[in-house]
């Protein structure tokens, strides 16, 4: 999704099977406040999150937020990426057309349901942010 390490590591929870059944619970969290609450859960039991944790927690709520929205996909890099859209997603088709004009070499359609995004994000930090102002400009009303 957006190129980052996004991993439980063995370092920090050298137990396979608790690390399958926690990739497990991530990816089927049905909200941001699940997902804060396993963040609670892990740190009381393993300690502090390391970073690539951080990065995992990030997306799924990244993912959730998506969804919500009806983005099939959302990949960000170092030179920029894409986000694809569902046959009806729930965005403001308005904000995706100032978006194009204000900016147009940033931003273009790529046939009826890819945008593309020519933005330099070199560091992770970078990606997270740009992703989340996206769906936040992106979002209805």
């Amino acid at each position: 999704m957006l190129n980052v390490p996004a991993l439980i590591t063995e370092d920090y929870l050298p137990d396979v099977h608790t690390r399958l059944t926690l990739y497990k619970r991530i990816s089927s969290a049905r909200d941001s406040e699940a997902l804060r609450e396993l963040q609670v859960e892990m740190i009381d039991r393993f300690g502090l999150l390391p970073d690539a944790v951080k990065h995992l927690f990030a997306i799924a709520e990244l993912k959730l937020q998506a969804q919500a929205l009806g983005i099939r996909k959302l990949e960000l890099g170092e030179a920029g990426g894409r986000i694809v859209f569902e046959v009806r997603p729930k965005v403001d088709p308005m904000s995706v057309i100032r978006m194009i004009q204000q900016q147009p070499r940033l931003y273009a359609m790529e046939g009826p349901d890819k945008l593309r995004v020519r933005v330099p994000l070199p560091e992770s930090a970078d990606r997270f942010n740009a992703a989340r102002a996206l769906l936040t400009t992106l979002a209805p009303g």
